[in-house]
């Protein structure tokens, strides 16, 4: 077999007589899907089938002997033919996980990654025992670290800016699913141009571009070819962003307040200098991923 399933195989057979059930399709599907360079083929077809068929991988291991119909492999044909493309898995379901979040994701706005989980975590680890709490998210993509923090954290409001007023679209549709669009307020501009003179937050957290565009190159597909280029790259260094966020942070957060920054792999270091050189702040602290990689930068306002 060299084509995926599709509906007019619904009554046919393997070539062992097997018919297309849920587990046999799930397995050439991932064979399918590793051949077309994709890491997690098993994974990634057990979503997209469980997409398709709107139950949850669960169900499908519940259910790996029932044959599929013409309507169901006709749903999933076309969503395994785009993640065989390299199109991520988030875009093609629409979907993405994200802390106790299911965010609204397609490419007008970067897919949520566990490092943003962990800044997030950072920030509500400082914020424990506080009240009343405002935050400011500099470009917020999808919405999901204001949302995180609003849902999760004592913040009783929070602003989000974005440059790109189609991902502000994607953000608003996320807040009002998540129960807390009258707390969060949308605002269109590039870093601190979406803000009024001397406003100011308890909080300033964001996750900016900082890729490099000599790294363009060594991202994979998924990233390279479809994900918003204006979410990811910075300019040559990959710094530009983070410098300006450090040095302007001072004067938009409230003494005391804190700031926290998402940087990209051997970043951390040089960003924790520039927050030392802007004067601002108490010594800034380095906080690492899952995978054990220095990954935020954090610094309370003096």
């Amino acid at each position: 077999m060299t084509e995926p399933p599709h509906a007019g195989a619904a009554d046919r057979t393997l070539g062992d007589g097997e018919p297309w059930t849920v587990l046999r399709t799930i397995l050439w599907s991932a064979d399918y899907l590793t051949g077309k360079g994709v890491e997690h083929g098993r994974l990634d077809a057990e979503h997209l089938l469980a997409h398709a068929l709107g139950t949850s991988r669960l169900q499908l291991y519940l259910q790996f002997d029932r044959p599929l119909d013409a309507v169901e492999l006709a749903a999933y044909k076309p969503l395994l033919l785009r993640r065989a493309r390299r199109e991520p898995l988030q875009y093609v379901t629409g979907r993405a996980a994200f802390r106790e979040l299911e965010l609204e994701v397609d490419p007008r706005v970067l897919i949520p990654r566990p490092e943003t989980e962990v800044l997030v975590d950072v920030v509500l680890e400082w914020v424990r025992g506080r009240a009343a709490l405002e935050a400011l998210d500099l470009g917020t993509g999808s919405g999901c670290i204001a949302l995180a923090l609003l849902v999760e954290g004592p913040f009783d409001r929070a602003v989000a800016t974005d440059w790109s007023a189609e991902a502000l679209a994607v953000a608003a549709g996320n807040a009002a699913a998540a129960g807390v669009l009258g707390r969060l307020e949308l605002r269109h501009g590039p870093l601190w141009e979406a803000l009024a003179p001397g406003e100011r937050f308890d909080v300033l957290v964001s996750n900016p571009p900082y890729v490099a565009q000599a790294e363009v190159a060594t991202l994979e597909p998924e990233v390279r070819d479809w994900e918003p280029t204006g979410a990811l790259f910075a300019g040559p260094s990959g710094l530009e962003l983070l410098e300006a966020l450090a040095t302007g942070a001072g004067e938009r957060l409230r003494p005391g307040g804190l700031l926290a920054l998402e940087v990209g792999l051997g970043q951390a270091e040089a960003v924790a200098g520039l927050v030392r050189e802007a004067g601002d702040f108490a010594p800034p602290a380095i906080r690492r991923d899952l995978a054990g990689r220095p990954r935020i930068v954090t610094a309370r306002k003096g």
